[in-house]
């Protein structure tokens, strides 16, 4: 566009279920810019970005917000929980959004509480909780409505060497089981060693990391 800089050129990705791949690459490089586009919120000037076959670059905002709603799970550096929410009901939200019914909300809120050892926690607040806590409930509100699709954006890089180690296990456990395709944009090489596909990301597209 006018004025702007182009980066990315030849930029060509396909991940398949059950699969998560790390993307690396320099500051400013465009990692961040590249998630946003796999979720529709930002779009690329030539090219097109498919979730299960749907073009999103065809769809209206509200179709494009119901598809994020319902197909794509976020995990964040910093955690995103909502204080004044319980982990039960921070991890539910994408449930509600989709318009889920309340029964089956409560109960698959609190089987993901489960899987991430915070079972007991459901009816606490974030302020009680540690920086891995936080990234657990994080990747449980993230798994929650069985996307097709997670996008991590440096998702350890708040935590200390012992637990980000176990918040990637987790994640990537949690990833196989559920048969969803995942990308981390992480700076961690501990994060792209759990990776099946490590790719550094470079004006010029994306490569297999060396």
């Amino acid at each position: 566009m006018p004025g702007g800089r182009r980066l990315f050129d030849g930029l060509d990705l396909t991940i398949c279920g059950g699969e998560l791949v790390a993307i690396v690459g320099e500051s400013g490089i465009g990692k961040s810019t590249l998630l946003n586009m796999l979720a529709g919120l930002d779009s690329a000037d030539e090219g097109s970005v498919a979730i299960d076959e749907t073009i999103l670059g065809s769809l209206d905002e509200a179709a494009l917000t119901d598809l994020r709603a319902r197909r794509v799970g976020f995990v964040f550096q910093a955690f995103h929980i909502l204080p004044y929410l319980t982990l039960r009901q921070n991890v539910a939200l994408p449930l509600a959004l989709a318009s889920t019914d309340r029964r089956s909300i409560e109960t698959r809120a609190q089987d993901m509480l489960d899987r991430v050892g915070l079972g007991t926690r459901g009816d606490g607040y974030a302020r009680d909780l540690s920086g891995g806590e936080l990234q657990r409930v994080a990747i449980a509100r993230a798994l929650v409505h069985r996307p097709a699709l997670i996008l991590a954006d440096e998702p350890t890089g708040n935590l200390d060497p012992d637990t980000a180690a176990r918040i990637l296990d987790l994640f990537a456990q949690a990833v196989r089981d559920d048969g969803v395709a995942a990308i981390i944009v992480t700076h961690s090489r501990a994060a792209a060693a759990i990776a099946d596909r490590t790719l550094t990301l470079t004006a010029d597209g994306l490569s297999p990391t060396a």
